[in-house]
């Protein structure tokens, strides 16, 4: 993504999660490349389902943890910068949608990974794995989730202008407030519905019922809770920092993205 040079909310903090970010990421690569060579030239036992339970692994331990420290700092650092496209943040809650977005981006790319290794095991050294295909699912619930939420912060969720470009800015007003708490209403009764089965799931820890039997539905069941709320937060965000803009004339036009077109026209030319 394109980005502008300016701090977005670290401002002198950006600096110190930069290198949070580097060395963790590093300490990750040590320990995952020794893993790897312990595996394959010093007779150790390590294979993907200690991931799941390290605890009487202390090297995959510290590299789940390091792993964890390293994408947390790189999405907060990467939300540090704005995009070319992406509107400056206005709302109380937007830094927050804006790390779980570059923390979705991350795993979009972590999603390609995974595959590119099943592929390369499966096809070149004919030893497919057991476990790629769940690790790619499990991470793109937790993508699915954070895009939405990345989506209402953009405001780039599917909204209708025809009548609404029509009404008084007091109705427009009064449409944005009721569109709040339908959002809200839904939250809350998904909450309610789904509570005791999302932290049952969770309490006995339910696994995917597969060879490898990841935890996707202990995790990705409270998640869905969770986030529809972070939506939910976001939406009253996003009403809060509208609240005193002019009113908006939304044209076909709108959605061409010239930066997008001018990219396209440079590399044709180039």
């Amino acid at each position: 993504m394109a980005a502008r040079t300016d701090s977005v909310w670290l401002g002198s903090a950006r600096k110190p999660v930069k290198f949070i970010m580097w060395a963790s990421a590093c300490g990750t690569c040590i320990l995952a490349i020794w893993l790897a060579l312990g595996t394959l030239f010093l007779g150790s036992d390590t294979n993907m389902k200690q991931f799941l339970a390290p605890g009487d692994a202390p090297a995959v331990l510290w590299t789940l943890v390091l792993a964890a420290v390293a994408l947390l700092s790189a999405s907060i650092y990467m939300s540090d910068r704005r995009g070319v496209i992406e509107p400056a943040p206005s709302g109380f809650f937007d830094i927050v949608s804006l790390v779980c977005a570059r923390l979705s981006m991350l795993a979009t790319a972590g999603i390609v990974l995974v595959m590119f290794l099943e592929v390369v095991s499966r096809y070149v050294f004919e030893k497919p794995t057991l476990w790629a295909n769940e690790l790619s699912l499990w991470i793109a619930g937790f993508v699915f989730l954070f895009s939405g939420l990345y989506a209402m912060q953009q405001r780039s969720h599917i909204r209708i202008f025809i009548i609404y470009d029509l009404f008084p800015r007091w109705l427009q007003k009064l449409s944005d407030i009721l569109s709040v708490l339908l959002i809200w209403a839904f939250t809350l009764l998904l909450i309610w519905g789904g509570y005791n089965e999302a932290v049952a799931k969770f309490f006995r820890w339910e696994t995917f019922g597969t060879a490898w039997d990841p935890p996707i539905p202990a995790t990705i069941k409270p998640a869905i809770l969770i986030i529809v709320l972070l939506v939910a937060v976001q939406a009253l965000s996003n009403l809060l920092a509208d609240w005193n803009k002019q009113p908006e004339v939304h044209l076909p036009v709108d959605d061409i993205d010239a930066h997008e077109i001018e990219l396209i026209r440079k590399n044709i030319g180039d």
